[in-house]
């Protein structure tokens, strides 16, 4: 197959409508209960909560997590005045599609990630020292 690991896929694709950042954590290691490293750049995982703007999603599609690999914690857009959340646009986004099993049936699901994240038509943040690209988890 041609396509392995992530797909990069760009941000108005997966959010058309736009989005809001919630904020921002560490990923931590289930077992080892230590930060999650991304297996590609050796850096930090981070994962943005975000709320997907489009007025159409429901249910578990509404919130996802966008994780981004970074030597130290990704900082979220200033607040917008009037807006009771901090619209967000992410930057070199990938999806990977994974199987979730721990339903009663099986089905797709996927995993999104980012280079970095910035305000709405804001100038490209300059990523913070040691900053990676997008890799697989």
């Amino acid at each position: 197959m041609a396509i392995q690991g992530a797909i990069p896929v760009e941000f108005g694709t997966v959010f058309p409508h736009g989005a809001y950042a919630l904020g921002v954590e560490a990923i931590t290691d289930f077992e080892t209960k230590r930060p999650q490293l991304d297996k590609n750049t050796g850096l930090p995982l981070w994962a943005v909560d975000v709320i997907d703007a489009d007025p159409e999603a429901r249910g578990k599609a509404k919130s996802v997590k966008v994780k981004i690999p970074a030597q130290v914690c990704p900082v979220l857009p200033e607040e917008a005045a009037g807006l009771p959340f901090r619209p967000v646009e992410f930057e070199d986004m990938a999806v990977m599609p994974y199987v979730d099993d721990n339903g009663r049936r099986p089905r797709v699901a996927y995993s999104l990630r980012a280079r970095g994240m910035r305000a709405p038509g804001g100038a490209r943040q300059k990523a913070p020292a040691g900053a990676g690209s997008k890799g697989g988890e």
